[in-house]
């Protein structure tokens, strides 16, 4: 892709000078915290302000097919999140909080690092906390030619606010839609206002984009893609999720329904997570993706009890 099709740096430099501001009583996310990021305060994610901290950037082969395609997407990890979640698959990073303090600098040469290595997009990944410094990264990058898209990767437990001062720097939305019951969202992630505030960003996010849309090879360019993690004992509310996907996003939606839950982190100790999905339970919600007309996306094989998490995409 040419350059010429992205925005500007100084759209992207604009938008992080005001996001700036905030941060001296930040409300980034939905926690709204008000801590002084500025003066060093540390809020519910534990990011700093000026530096980001990255855990990895690699080419991931693992994400959905028109995000990964054939080279790969170029995925930062980034340490923190505004989520809490007992059964987190990526709690080394998430909630352990390891990653590398990394200048806006040092982070515009991984994303034009991970453009040389071939990656079809810029996938960021828990980018929430770390939003300023993105987007003065990404100004830096598009002013050394980044010619690529951006996916922003995301538990879904965004400020809608914050997304409409972004629209048009975003590219791709990857957002998770978790729960359809607020009392399981705060007993799982710690958010209590997590379902409204999460239907509130995904119909931001689809305001700015739509639906996904692809290019000729099957790869990503724009659009939404919703994805739901299925849970035992039905505390995902399956159902009642993919029916607010359909009414956000219309019957065009973008949908990854996965099966991959399986019981790390807290989720031992935490009733009615101890085991992975039944075939019952996943046959379920992938019976309510067809009721509701939701055709696009995939669905993944289910698990075995002993095997490892590695995603396997079907349309």
């Amino acid at each position: 892709m040419s350059a010429e099709l992205f925005p500007p740096p100084g759209e992207y430099e604009r938008v992080a000078a005001r996001l700036e501001k905030s941060l001296r009583s930040c409300v980034l996310c939905p926690r709204r915290c008000r801590v002084d990021r500025l003066a060093g305060e540390l809020g519910f994610c534990r990011a700093a302000a000026q530096t980001a901290a990255v855990n990895t950037s690699q080419l991931h082969f693992g994400e959905e097919p028109p995000i990964s395609g054939t080279k790969g997407s170029g995925t930062v990890f980034f340490a923190g999140c505004t989520l809490a979640c007992r059964f987190c698959q990526n709690w080394q990073i998430s909630q352990a909080g390891g990653g590398e303090e990394t200048s806006p600098q040092d982070l515009a040469g991984v994303f034009l690092g991970l453009e040389m290595a071939g990656a079809h997009n810029i996938n960021l990944v828990t980018p929430t906390p770390h939003l300023v410094v993105i987007l003065k990264a990404l100004a830096i990058a598009r002013g050394y030619g980044l010619a690529l898209p951006v996916v922003y990767n995301t538990s879904g437990y965004e400020s809608a606010a914050v997304l409409r001062q972004m629209e048009g720097l975003i590219d791709i939305y990857l957002p998770d839609l978790k729960y359809a019951d607020e009392a399981v969202a705060e007993r799982l992630s710690q958010a209590a206002n997590y379902v409204a505030g999460a239907q509130s960003a995904l119909a931001e996010m689809h305001r700015q984009v739509g639906n996904l849309k692809l290019e000729d090879d099957g790869i990503a360019y724009r659009g939404v893609m919703v994805r739901h993690l299925v849970l035992p004992n039905g505390l995902s509310g399956s159902p009642q999720v993919l029916a607010r996907i359909a009414e956000i996003c219309g019957p065009g939606a973008w949908v990854s329904l996965m099966s991959q839950y399986f019981p790390t982190y807290k989720a031992a100790e935490t009733p009615g997570m101890e085991r992975r999905i039944k075939q019952a339970e996943y046959q379920e919600a992938t019976e309510a993706m067809q009721r509701l007309g939701l055709s696009r996306g995939y669905v993944q094989g289910l698990a075995s009890a002993t095997e490892k998490m590695v995603p396997r995409w079907r349309e």
